[in-house]
Order: C-alpha cells, then structure tokens, then sequence
C-alpha cells in the first residue's frame, strides 16, 4: 500500500494543485497524492497553464474543502501556507505533519505589469514546489532528517 499524502493550502487553488500534480507525475508508483484547502477558491488557470508547461495536467482537478477528506487517513499532511499550517487541524491518526511554505504566486502576480511576467511568479513557485516534491520518498523513510522544512507534532 501506497503512503498517502495530503498537501493543504488555504483556498486549494494554485500551491496545493501544483503539488499534487507533481507528486501524481514524479511519485505515481510510490505516492497517493491528495490536495485540500481549508475553503475553496476554484483552480487557478495560470497555475494549470504553468503545469502543462512541464507536461504535468492539472486541468481536471478541482478545489476541494479539508472536510471532504474528513474520513481520510494520512500518512503525511504538507502545508503550503502559512495559514494553513498555523490553523492545520489534527487529523485521525495522527499523520506527520510537515510545513513546506511557498510563495503565493497570485498574490506575487497582482503586481505584474504583463502576462508573461506574472506568469513568471507561478513558474518559480511551480519549480520550487518540484524541487520539494522530489524529497517526499526522503520525508516519508523513517529514518530520514528533515533539515530544510520545519515539522511539528498535531497535539
């Protein structure tokens, strides 16, 4: 069986599905990859443009609330915002909780004077959320020290 790992952001839109998506390409055979938010705010269509980019489609994913999940069990719950990790509820079982914080490109791209240079914020983010994903079969060995990203136990 397969670990399960949720990836939790606020409104599900843009980190969380990107992450997700990446675990789904990099990690099929080893990771079930899930993604939630603490509400929704509907899929963010630069984030599915900057994911078919890399030949990852996240175009059929949809926002979904924590609470659809509330029968789920997890063997690692991610973070990707601060808010989500500040207000990160305790889940049955109590999986591993880690906080991998990322910048958040709509907000980063309210600013951009062009297309392409909001897009520019969604592809640093889209990386550095591959870069991460590409550690999780580290994070999810026993063994592993996490050094990089800051976890905390659900009380």
């Amino acid at each position: 069986m397969k670990p399960k790992v949720l990836f939790l952001c606020t409104g599900n839109a843009c980190r969380s599905q990107m992450a997700e998506g990446w675990a789904r390409h990099l990690h099929a055979d080893a990771i079930d990859a899930y993604s939630a938010g603490t509400e929704t705010h509907g899929l963010n269509p630069r984030a599915v443009a900057v994911m078919a980019e890399v030949g990852v489609d996240i175009s059929r994913h949809r926002s979904k609330r924590l609470r659809e999940f509330a029968d789920a069990s997890f063997d690692l719950v991610v973070t990707v915002c601060s808010a989500a990790h500040e207000g990160c509820p305790v889940f049955p079982g109590a999986p591993r909780v880690v906080h991998a914080g990322f910048d958040d490109p709509p907000r980063l791209a309210a600013a951009a004077r062009t297309e392409e240079e909001a897009l520019g914020h969604y592809r640093r983010v889209r990386d550095e959320i591959r870069d991460f994903v590409k550690t999780l079969p580290d994070i999810l060995d026993a063994s592993c020290t996490i050094r990089c990203f800051q976890e905390r136990n659900p009380s």
